[in-house]
């Protein structure tokens, strides 16, 4: 039996050397079941100490029983099956990065089942098509706008999708290999060494109970984790990068300073919205955003593009990255505007195969703001506000129906009708401005701005740690709506999605005055359950009043709403008037308070 301490034999040194340990996990031949790699002299059962020169350049594993050597764990995900896609016939298959961009004019869309993930990986592709197709406008000359805009529409009318040669050339270049020992995807391979402590793979997938959390809806539980294949890990990483919470993680040592702080990811609790064409070819070019001279002129390098630090042979101290201390690189697009926000760092530990991932490391990237506007998001722009503070995504709410936000994709930001309206908050005023990729829609070729729809994908969160749901919703072809196509159509929609909402805040109001006038109460501290069963019922019929209004330019959109409301509230209230002595009197008044909005 072995009993030598577990110190792999390449943390000694060596160009290629594994900074951590678990990192390249193996089944030791003396052992039944798998084990940490042993020292270089318990595998020959004599405690002779091997020399550097004599370790091998590639960390080598052992098969179980034999002694033959295998490949350390890899997971290319540019060759991989980890990205679900769905072709027009229906059929569903799995690919890698590089098949994916290959076969993008066959694809029909994404197939992810995560919305979260769904968001994390079409930004990444929108990326790598700007690369590959040039659309990224980084050559030595700026392009105009109207030069990229002929050039995107000449690659829209290339039915032959992206060039092959061009994708080869790309994905050649770079490592994709999700347990590179010196440039693991997406990863920080220095944790290992700055991160006395592991994560767990259950604080990896989202989903699962980890820490005291108990096990409500899922069989997985922190005493006994499961490992994860290594496909899923990759789509859970992207979450983190992109909705990482905010608060307390493992503590990381950088420079003598150890924090375990980090602040939220750059999409957290977002709503994100991405055009959607016939094909994935066509959605991955209508997403690139245009260029635009306010970025900085600066070397636009995404994570897995950043020159490979070359250390020293004989140190044996992990692979030199960017100091997290440091100011980061000025947020340039679309690069770093779109993978390159990260406040999480991340580090998978696989298992001997590489085809499951059985740990992880996970803690803070940078403390320092990367402040940027994505091309993906409404903003609300509160002009009285600092330049800083001024332009606020819209949160995700499980609880708003998407209906409500299609006027902000139509509408351009000088000319919606929400000027005036009052924040949230109560602290100013604020405009909505569309998200920055709708701006050029009316560059794209005609037969694909008819078809063009808008695929939604949102994440409702707290600003800190609470994660409530996950969703996605696919909107009609939008462009016969757009300003920019029919001015009257989107002042419709906007002026029905006023009224919708101005009549459900004062069924919100009245309801409650009613509760309270019935009760002999004061103001509660949740809503009254008159409010929260009128508004259940309320915003369906509304959903249904509004798409009846755009074909009805006619009606009052004012009065078809109250009536809504006027039902929503008759039906939730209807059980307490044989209950409560005075809730017939303060429900009429309410009714009576409606009918008068409905003018």
């Amino acid at each position: 039996m072995c009993t030598a301490p577990l110190v792999p034999p390449w943390c000694r040194g060596g160009t290629s050397a594994w900074p951590d340990p678990a990192r390249a996990r193996t089944v030791c031949p003396f052992l039944s079941f798998p084990a940490a790699l042993v020292r270089p002299w318990c595998l020959g059962l004599c405690r002779i100490p091997l020399r550097r020169a004599s370790l091998p350049e590639i960390p080598l594993l052992f098969a179980p029983g034999n002694g033959s050597c295998v490949s350390s764990p890899h997971f290319e995900t540019d060759k991989e099956p980890c990205i679900p896609v769905l072709f027009p016939d229906g059929r569903q298959e799995e690919l890698g990065w590089r098949d994916v961009l290959l076969r993008a004019h066959l694809i029909k869309d994404l197939a992810l089942p995560v919305p979260p993930a769904a968001s994390a990986v079409l930004r990444l592709l929108v990326v790598m098509a700007a690369r590959i197709s040039g659309l990224d406008a980084r050559r030595e000359r700026r392009v105009t706008a109207r030069q990229w805009a002929a050039r995107r529409r000449e690659l829209l009318t290339h039915p032959a999708g992206f060039d092959p040669d061009a994708v080869h050339a790309y994905f050649d270049n770079y490592i994709w290999d999700l347990f590179h020992p010196e440039r693991p995807f997406l990863q920080d391979p220095r944790l290992a060494s700055q991160c006395p402590q592991r994560a767990g793979v259950n604080k990896l997938v989202f989903g699962r109970p980890e820490g005291n959390n108990l096990s409500w809806l899922s069989p997985h539980s922190d005493s006994d984790p499961q490992p994860v294949p290594s496909a899923q890990a990759l789509w859970h990483m992207l979450i983190h990068h992109y909705y990482g919470a905010a608060g307390q993680w493992s503590v990381r040592t950088v420079g003598g300073r150890s924090l375990n702080r980090a602040k939220a990811g750059p999409l957290r609790s977002s709503l994100s919205f991405h055009p959607l064409g016939r094909t994935l070819y066509e959605t991955l070019l209508a997403g690139i955003p245009k260029p635009d001279p306010s970025w900085p002129d600066a070397v636009d390098h995404c994570p897995w593009e950043e020159p490979l630090p070359h250390p020293d042979p004989d140190d044996g101290d992990p692979v030199e990255g960017p100091d997290p201390d440091t100011a980061p690189p000025p947020v340039s697009s679309p690069g770093r505007l779109l993978t390159g926000r990260s406040r999480h760092a991340v580090l998978l530990i696989p298992a001997p195969d590489g085809r499951h991932v059985t740990d992880a490391y996970l803690t803070w990237a940078t403390q320092k703001k990367l402040p940027a506007l994505d091309p993906y998001l409404i903003h609300h722009v509160h002009a009285d506000e600092p330049v800083t503070r001024r332009h606020r995504p819209r949160r995700a709410d499980a609880d708003r129906a998407l209906w409500r936000d299609l006027d902000a994709l139509l509408l351009a930001g000088d000319e919606d009708d929400r000027k005036g309206t009052q924040a949230k908050s109560g602290k100013g005023r604020y405009t909505v401005q569309r998200p920055d990729a709708f701006t050029t829609l009316n560059d794209l070729p005609p037969d694909l701005r008819a078809a063009l729809r808008v695929r939604v994908y949102g994440f409702d969160q707290d600003g800190k740690t609470t994660n409530r749901t996950w969703y996605t919703a696919l909107t009609p072809p939008i462009w016969p709506w757009m300003q920019e196509c029919d001015p009257a159509a989107a002042e419709r929609i906007a002026a029905c999605r006023k009224a919708a909402e101005e009549i459900g805040a004062h069924l919100d109001r009245l309801s409650q005055d009613a509760w309270k006038q019935t009760t002999n109460s004061g103001s509660p501290r949740h809503l009254p359950p008159w409010t929260r069963s009128a508004r259940t019922l309320y915003w369906p019929r509304a959903e249904a009043t509004f798409w009846n209004l755009l074909n009805e330019p006619a009606r009052s959109a004012r009065a078809a709403f109250a009536a809504d409301a006027i039902d929503a509230l008759r039906t939730a209230t209807r059980p307490a008037i044989a209950q409560h002595f005075r809730a017939a009197e303060a429900v009429a008044t309410a009714l009576a308070q409606l009918c008068l909005r409905s003018r």
